[in-house]
């Protein structure tokens, strides 16, 4: 049996995203979230992973469907839609926090701080049930 190409090549696709995110993401534990130019630039990066997520869902989702993947495609589409649903959910709320911490309250960075713990668990269960997906899809049937 030898490997899907196009199923690998939307692995890669999907996995080097969040595996960055994954690696990047627990640098900003080791700094305080009331600094306001640490907790923009985690804005940043979380914006930018919502982002590139979007996209990759969504080539995924389509080059799967193509390809005859119907259940990994499901799976594409479930990355791609928590992606575009997600961001403004998760971004309005990363906003309010910080409008709260620049209006002095106290509270706010460790608000901040659960928010970013549960967008790094977010990305790690979805990279897990990625991973453990790779031999459903990468060889066939």
């Amino acid at each position: 049996m030898t490997p899907d190409a196009v199923a690998v090549a939307v692995m890669i696709i999907l996995l080097f995203p969040m595996s960055y995110f994954t690696l990047a993401s627990p640098a900003f534990l080791l700094v305080r979230l009331d600094i306001q130019p640490v907790a923009q630039l985690l804005r940043g990066m979380f914006n930018a992973h919502f982002l590139v997520m979007r996209v990759a869902g969504v080539i995924a989702t389509v080059a799967l469907l193509l390809d005859g993947h119907l259940l990994a495609a499901l799976g594409g589409a479930v990355i791609a839609a928590l992606a575009i649903w997600g961001r403004p959910w998760f971004m309005q709320r990363f906003d309010d926090q910080l409008s709260a911490r620049d209006a002095g309250d106290a509270e706010a960075a460790r608000r901040l701080r659960r928010l970013h713990w549960s967008g790094m668990l977010g990305n790690a269960v979805l990279l897990v049930a990625l991973v453990a997906g790779i031999p459903y899809v990468a060889m066939p049937a």
